[in-house]
């Protein structure tokens, strides 16, 4: 039964190029599927926000939702899906970004989160902060607050977190 820091790191592999050559991919799937694993570590992503007023967790595309999903279960709030763009059927505001191999872009529904809200970003890795760049920017023109980001794992090396502008970001797992 997994129990720290070190338990979680043997619950995560190292894919060789993958999605391309010189990426190496941080595979999560067998902490998904170790039920303790994943407890844990939903458990150490959650803690510093207990106590603290949230509104509702946003989470992006895929992994965020698996994540955002369980965390605002545990804090008792709603959770906001930020979507791959085409995929949200009412009004949604978008925003592009760059990925570490490449571009894409991001929705959400325009009334997901309203102005005064107070809300934690959740994502499975902070890599060169594309992703949360661009969550923290359809959170921010919706109008709400974004107190603080929640991810599994960050890839110190590849400077995600300058990118958040001082935000205050959690990390269980740094490589």
């Amino acid at each position: 039964m997994p129990t720290g820091i070190a338990d979680l790191r043997a619950l995560i592999r190292d894919v060789a190029d993958f999605p391309k050559p010189g990426i190496v991919f941080k595979d999560i799937t067998p902490l998904l599927g170790s039920p303790p694993g994943l407890a844990l570590a939903v458990e150490m992503m959650v803690q510093p926000f207990r106590g603290t007023r949230v509104d509702a967790v946003v989470g992006a595309e895929s992994r965020g939702f698996i994540f955002g999903t369980a965390l605002a279960s545990a804090l008792s709030v709603g959770f906001v899906p930020v979507r791959k763009p085409g995929k949200l059927p009412a009004a949604t505001r978008r925003c592009e970004y760059a990925l570490e191999y490449g571009t894409d872009a991001l929705e959400i529904h325009a009334d997901g989160v309203r102005s005064g809200q107070r809300v934690i970003l959740v994502d499975d890795v902070l890599a060169t902060g594309g992703t949360l760049v661009a969550c923290r920017q359809l959170v921010t023109d919706c109008g709400a607050t974004i107190t603080g980001i929640a991810v599994l794992i960050e890839l110190v090396g590849l400077g995600g977190r300058a990118r958040l502008d001082g935000l205050p970001v959690h990390s269980v797992l740094t490589y």
